[in-house]
């Protein structure tokens, strides 16, 4: 009995120690920000399971429901045919992943309408106003087109409020706004069921390769990157702590950002994260970095590329460890969102941290809350009443991989973790576009669409005028109001 428990003590030995191993060689090539090439070659491998899925399912499809697939074919040949028509004139965004990204209006997810944007704008400011004419009879019986808007004796026409009718019905099929709060629609499965189109079962090939996943996802990689988030944590903590005790001179200020860029490398490996980092001239030295808002990772993403200092609001829980790590070593802004005052104080030390060019660039996300990736939505005017450069930078996800969206509203941190830790991949692209500066008489809002417009066209998202906060609000009362205002003036022509 012995000699059996002597054998299963060296055989488990002999699997652990390969285990650890491979931990360490991950920590430690993470750790130098190196790359032997084999998470590219992991997602490229992905790629073609992917592919062999949509291909199998289609088959799947065609023998079960033939008749219904080929009137499915075609309506889809119909319809993609009305769109390349209708969108020819488009320029089509290459998103970097090596496949042909979607247009703007395509992106923002399967819609069944197509709106015009500035009717039921949030700010009435910005609706189209078509102005109403009436004919006007001459001496020589000829007929032309007048303004009536400087006329007293408007008369009333059906067609003046059809727009707006035609705007409110189009809200209640489908908003624009919600649809941003969701994950975004997959063209194919990939094979998480999260996304399940209820496929894993449509063949008995599909079947297998499914379950394959399923156990790669959570006895392989789900623990392995437990682990090395963990020790990423921890080890983030003791280099802040280390660095913290320093006294503030050079030395510190050159220390932090390779320290800070070695930590989150290691935190990077902990979800797969794939990044391409496009137009590197442009990276940011200082001033105001603003980049779109898809999940807590897009920080981790940036700051494996570059040493920023982070604003935001302040959190407990794990988010909190690393807040606190993090302001040991540099300086960092955190608030409380429901403080008005702390706003003040903040902006004031938005601008000491900008006046000081020693300080590394500060890393916002003026949209304030998290999108899915699929649209930009309002950029908050604070940072760009500021001064200073700004350094827009636009990051796309590639959902295939794994849904990078965090929903607050809906999932705790924890449970985001989880479902990151359980995902394929995190693939993404980022861009550095070339520094911008606020022009002569141009207002903070004009500034932070500006940019806002610049990031969304790079990133091939959706440039939304909507406020990000209807994810946890209710309209303004001032926006009703000045809706009424607007549709008043349509009434009386002016």
């Amino acid at each position: 009995m012995a000699f059996f428990q002597v054998i299963a003590g060296v055989t488990s030995s002999l699997m652990v120690t390969p285990v650890l191993m491979l931990i360490l060689c991950i920590i430690f090539v993470g750790s130098l920000g190196k790359s032997f090439g084999i998470r590219r070659l992991y997602v490229n491998f992905l790629l073609k399971i992917f592919e062999y899925g949509r291909v199998n399912i289609e088959t799947a499809k065609k023998s079960r429901y033939p008749e219904a697939d080929d009137t499915e074919t075609e309506g889809t040949t119909q319809a993609q045919t009305t769109i390349t028509t209708a969108d020819h004139a488009e320029k089509v965004i290459a998103n970097g992943n090596g496949y042909l990204g979607k247009t703007p209006q395509q992106n923002g997810g399967n819609h069944l309408i197509s709106r015009d944007p500035l009717i039921l704008a949030p700010d009435a400011e910005t609706t189209t106003k078509k102005e109403p004419t009436r004919k006007i009879s001459s001496s020589d019986g000829e007929t032309s087109d007048e303004f009536t808007g400087e006329e007293n004796n408007f008369e009333f026409n059906l067609e003046n409020c059809l727009d707006y009718v035609k705007a409110g019905m189009e809200a209640i099929i489908e908003d624009d706004v919600t649809s941003r709060f969701e994950a975004e629609e997959l063209k194919n499965w990939n094979l998480l069921t999260r996304t399940n189109r209820h496929y894993e079962f449509i063949s008995w090939r599909l079947t297998v390769i499914w379950m394959c996943g399923f156990f790669v996802r959570y006895t392989v990689l789900m623990p392995l990157r437990v682990l090395i988030c963990f020790l990423g944590v921890l080890w983030l903590v003791i280099c802040t702590a280390l660095v913290g005790s320093l006294p503030d001179n050079e030395f510190k200020r050159w220390t932090v950002p390779p320290i800070l860029r070695h930590c989150f490398s290691i935190l990077a490996s902990s979800v797969s994260l794939v990044a391409s980092y496009h137009n590197e001239e442009n990276r940011p030295l200082n001033g105001i970095c603003v980049a779109n808002h898809t999940t807590p990772v897009d920080a981790l993403v940036l700051m494996h590329d570059n040493c920023y200092s982070l604003i935001g609001q302040r959190h407990g829980g794990f988010l909190g460890v690393l807040q606190r790590a993090l302001a040991r070593a540099s300086p960092h802004i955190w608030f409380e969102r429901a403080e008005a005052k702390d706003r003040l104080a903040v902006a004031q030390r938005l601008r000491q941290h900008v006046s000081n060019p020693r300080n590394p660039p500060i890393l916002i996300f003026p949209e304030g809350t998290c999108i899915n990736n699929t649209s930009v939505m309002q950029f908050k005017k604070g940072s760009f009443e500021v001064g200073g450069v700004i350094y827009p930078v636009a990051i796309k996800y590639d959902a295939r991989f794994g849904d990078a969206f965090w929903n607050s509203s809906r999932y705790s941190m924890m449970q985001y973790l989880y479902m990151m830790m359980t995902s394929w991949a995190i693939v993404c692209d980022v861009w550095y576009l070339p520094p911008m500066f606020r022009q002569e008489g141009e207002s903070a809002i004009d500034f932070a669409n500006r940019v806002k417009s610049v990031i969304a066209k790079q990133g091939g998202l959706v440039d939304l005028m909507w406020d990000g906060q209807l994810k946890r609000m209710k309209p303004k009362k001032e926006w009703r109001q000045k809706q009424q205002e607007e549709f008043t003036k349509r009434l009386k022509g002016e």
